[in-house]
């Protein structure tokens, strides 16, 4: 199974465990990591249900959006960019 791995920044905030999920698209995966925990949704996607500005994905080692396909042994890293000195 394709695997969600959330980056510790997200974990000053609240539980980021690894997941796994069979969906086929990366919205679909984001979508069912969020319905166990909905403050993590509100963490990587906006009002509008688009990516916030402040997060990246990647799927496969590959900058994605949310309607990238996934495969059964997909990788997707969910990172929140940090700002700051």
């Amino acid at each position: 199974m394709a695997q969600i791995i959330f980056t510790q920044q997200l974990a000053r905030f609240l539980p980021v465990p690894t997941l796994e999920t069979q969906a086929d698209t990366l919205r679909a995966a984001l979508a069912g990591a969020f319905a166990d925990n909905p403050r993590l949704g509100a963490y990587v996607l906006d009002d509008q249900g688009r990516l916030r500005a402040n997060v990246v994905v990647f799927v496969d080692g590959k900058r994605s959006e949310l309607g990238a396909p996934l495969r059964s042994d997909s990788r997707i890293y969910v990172l929140q960019a940090l700002s700051g000195g």
